[in-house]
Order: C-alpha cells, then structure tokens, then sequence
C-alpha cells in the first residue's frame, strides 16, 4: 500500500490496510514520516510501515509538484526493490496524487494487481484550492493524468456515487470503478440509538453547543458557521460554537472576525483532537454542523463526518449537495442550502426548537448510516480484492 500522507492516523489507508491484514494478506504500507515521528519502519496492529523521509507541506502549485515528484520516485524505488524480493501480488495506491500508481510500474510487470483507490477528484480540488478555471492548462492536465492513471490500475475505489459517476464519464468503464465509502471506524464511533423517551425540556441558561470538527481551510467555510452563530444568538443567546482541528492561517482570520463580532464568549476553539477525543465532544454537543462554501468540489463531497454524529445519535446540518443527496432525502438529514449562512442559522434554530421531529430525522438518518457502516464497507473491499486476486478482474 502506497501513500502520500501519514499512517497510522489517515484513517482511510488504516481501515482497509487492517481490513486485508485481517484477511491473511501481509500487509507493507510506505508513507510519509509525520512530524514527531522517528521511526521509519514499525508495526502497527499487523502491518508493517516504512516511511519515506518527507513530510508534506501545503504550499502553490510548484510546491505540491514538487513534494509529489519526490514522494512518487523514492515509493517507486522502495516498492521496486521489495517487490523482486517479496513478488507482491497486490499494489494498492491511494490518491492524491493520482500517478502514484505508477509507483506500481515494477510490480505489475512481475504479474501483481493495481488498485487505486481516488479519495478525491484532483482536478477539482486544485481548481478549487486554487481557484483555477475549468479549461485552463493545468485542469486540463490533471484531467489526463487521471485517465492515464486509472488506465493503469487493474480496479479502482472511490469514496461515492457522485465521484463514481464523474470517474467514469471521462476516465473510466463504469464497471472499473467501485464504490467504498468513508465509514467511520465503529469501535471509536460505536452505534447509539437515539433515546425512545425523548428529549427533557431545555433550561435557557443550558448552552446549546453547535460543534465543528474537520479541516480549517476555507472551502469547509469555519467563516460561514460564525456567521449563522451571530445570527443564531439573536433568537438563541445560550448557542455556543466549539471548533476542533489543527490551526491554520485561515482559522486565524475567522478568528479575528470572531473578535470583530463581540462573539468571543461563544466561540471556542479547541484545538486538534484524537478520533477518540472527538467522539466525545460529539457526545457532549447539541448538533454538529457541516457549513460548507459552494464549489466544485463540496458539490461533490461526501463528509465522513455526517456519519460520526449520526453514529451516535447526534442531529448534523449538512449542505444540500449532489454528493449527499444521493444518500440522503430530507427526511433523513437537515440540509441547508450550500454556502448560506441565513439558511444555515434557521436550521440551526430549528434543531433548537423542534427537538422531537428532530430526533425522529436522526433515527432516519442513522438507518442510511447503517448501510453504509464500516462493516459494510469493509466487505466490498474484502470482496473485490479476493476476486480481483483470484480472477485478475482487469476491466480496461
């Protein structure tokens, strides 16, 4: 397994490289080295991991090419060598980038099977990140890449129907390309019915805690949920924003906002927080929010985070998006309009004063969650893998 981020905390490659370790297969996962991390090669829970001396940086466009470039030879060489040694029989390569599955090349003439699996559409996310047009040179690019890429692999993954779809009406057959969603890992996020006996009647002077947990960058629009917070207060003056994540110069400025806004009291950044952690803050909140910007690639996005309140029997606000709409009706989740704050806070208040129709939506909500829980997942991987390996599945 192959990837440009870090392991044991990407929890994507986690689950599936323990989902095949459990299976039998003996599992090597190369990565990048984590900051605060000096072991290049250990154990983790059955798979061994060997990480390349490099550590990723955000930064421009030259920035990233760089530090993928660099990434993409020194796996190749790794992957190689171990390869004419072990005969891997499977490469499984996670994006970003895409042509990290070239890193696969070496295995592949020796008879092994190529999957990758496309957590992200990359065309998308760059023209999003950096605000680039949809015909310039570099989307363009990216776009062949991609093709070339997934003409490489044997089978790929991808993370929902939505991105399924756009895979597969410029790059791929349909039949190539698989579904595995972002499940949440249940022993940290353990299943929890919403309670039959309903919810006891609110004190004014209760916080009412509306939470935020994810990456501070701005497409996730941190910037938007304080300002359906300001608004919210209007009507709500006990609602209170607590905010999870690694700092950023973003987070910075929707700080300085917060300021501007006399919300200091409200507001509460608390800082990066293990997975464990986190699903104790979900616990300890009222309703968790997904207060995504309008782009190209939120429109596409299937939060993995919908499913961690829902898990446990919490109320989430989530944008009204092709990538979540394909799972949920509105009878199953509260949306809001994508990148409206107004519509965002008249949720928000609608969670506050409608706790029981609320609770009846969760209930509905988690029933989707359950089929798509990670068990779920977990054996279309196993399966597609096994028949992958037994049959050679290759579909062009």
């Amino acid at each position: 397994m192959v990837l440009f981020s870090y392991y044991p905390s990407d929890p994507r490659p986690r689950r599936s490289a323990e989902a095949l370790a459990s299976e039998g297969m003996k599992v090597d996962v190369v990565c990048l080295t984590e900051t605060g991390t000096d072991c290049r090669r250990e154990a983790v829970d059955g798979v061994e991991v060997i990480r390349v001396p490099l550590k990723r940086r955000r930064g421009g466009i030259i920035g990233y090419v760089v530090q993928y470039a660099a990434f993409l030879l020194i796996s190749a060489i790794i992957v190689a060598r171990r390869s004419v040694r072990r005969r891997y029989e499977l490469v499984y390569v996670h994006n970003m980038p895409d042509i990290l599955v070239f890193s696969a090349l070496i295995p592949k003439m020796f008879g092994a099977k190529v999957i990758l699996d496309l957590h992200d559409p990359m065309p998308e996310l760059m023209m999003t990140i950096f605000k680039l047009r949809r015909d310039s040179l570099a989307v363009r690019i990216l776009r062949r890449l991609e093709k070339w890429s997934l003409g490489l692999a044997d089978r790929a993954l991808t993370v929902n129907l939505t991105c399924q779809k756009l895979f597969a009406s410029r790059s791929c057959r349909p039949e190539k390309i698989q579904v595995v969603m972002n499940s949440p890992d249940e022993s940290i996020f353990p299943f929890r019915p919403v309670p039959s006996t309903g919810t006891p009647p609110r004190l004014p002077t209760v916080p009412f805690v509306v939470m935020y947990h994810g990456s501070l960058v701005e497409r996730n629009g941190l910037d938007l949920a304080v300002d359906a917070l300001g608004r919210l207060r209007v009507s709500v003056p006990s609602a209170e924003l607590r905010i999870y994540g690694s700092s950023t110069a973003f987070l910075e400025r929707v700080m300085d906002s917060v300021r501007a806004a006399g919300l200091e009291a409200a507001v509460h950044y608390l800082g990066p927080k293990r997975a464990e952690d986190i699903a104790e803050a979900i616990a300890a909140c009222d309703v968790g929010i997904i207060p995504n910007h309008r782009n190209i690639f939120t429109e596409l996005n299937t939060p993995t985070r919908i499913f961690e309140y829902l898990a446990l029997g919490k109320p989430v606000i989530a944008p009204r998006a092709p990538g979540i709409t394909d799972y949920f009706d509105d009878g199953s989740l509260i949306v809001f309009e994508l990148g409206d704050a107004d519509d965002l806070a008249r949720r928000l208040e609608y969670v506050y004063l409608h706790p029981k129709d609320v609770a009846e939506v969760v209930r509905r909500g988690q029933a989707v969650y359950r089929r798509h829980a990670w068990r779920e997942e977990r054996q279309t991987l196993v399966t597609l893998t096994a028949d992958l390996l037994r049959h050679g599945g290759g579909l062009g």
